[in-house]
């Protein structure tokens, strides 16, 4: 009876594993590959370079569409505009290069074990590179030709490409690049925390399976018996000096 029993269970698990890896259940899995696989992260350098193709066209239509053309400002906020532009454009063609080459470095982070933590830490310092590298351009470029043509009411232009937040003046040509250069700096600084700490997990996880094949216990019983061996026969020695002694 319980035989069959066995039977019976083992004949319905069978089933039911054959029945699971239909196409109703597994339509999903190229997905499902595809998120458990490090080839999810290279979705984000996609999208990032895209984004710099597309944003000064982005800009160039908020300011068509604000109206900015009509207002009669003048020829100089025109000519302003446009040397400004691109500049931005130059820009986000160099951030398009850094996103587009950064993510090859993604690859060979792939194989490891733990890939989460430093895919990121390299999303993180290519996003500090960019930013640094896009606001400290367009500071030194927008901030050159707009003060040329505009004097001190550089800001106004900042505001209506929508670079508001670096309203400082004249000066933004000198503190654009020196803010990028310390964006720069302080992402490649947390970045690198955050790969020493995957670095440290990966070490040890080697560590691990090491003493798991059995390699450093190995090694460590070889050097107990090396040194038994030699308190033996320090001992033997010790002994017959001591008969010797006593003979005499």
């Amino acid at each position: 009876m319980s035989d069959f029993m066995n039977d019976s269970g083992d004949n319905g698990k069978k089933n039911f594993e054959q029945m699971t890896e239909g196409s109703f259940f597994t339509f999903s899995k190229p997905y499902l590959d595809f998120i458990g696989q490090g080839k999810i992260f290279n979705l984000v350098y996609y999208v990032m370079a895209i984004i710099n193709l597309v944003l000064p066209f982005v800009i160039m239509y908020k300011v068509i569409d604000s109206g900015f053309f009509g207002w009669g400002l003048g020829a100089k906020y025109v000519f302003a505009l446009i040397l400004s532009w691109i500049v931005i454009v130059f820009a986000c063609w160099i951030g398009f290069q850094l996103w587009w080459d950064r993510r090859k470095k993604v690859i060979g982070i792939e194989k490891s074990d733990f890939i989460a933590t430093p895919v990121f830490s390299e999303i993180f310092q290519t996003f500090g590179e960019w930013l640094g590298t896009f606001i400290g351009i367009t500071g030194a470029g927008v901030g050159l030709f707009a003060s040329i043509f505009l004097g001190s009411d550089i800001n106004d232009l900042l505001e209506i490409i929508g670079f508001g937040f670096m309203g400082f003046g004249v000066a933004t040509v000198i503190i654009g690049p020196v803010l990028g250069y310390f964006i720069i700096i302080l992402f490649r600084f947390l970045a690198e925390q955050l790969r020493l700490f995957a670095a440290l997990v990966n070490n040890t996880k080697i560590i691990a399976e090491n003493c798991k094949s059995n390699t450093f216990f190995r090694y460590l019983t070889e050097e107990l018996k090396l040194f038994t061996a030699l308190v033996n026969n320090t001992k033997k020695i010790a002994e017959n000096f001591t008969r010797s002694s006593n003979r005499l």
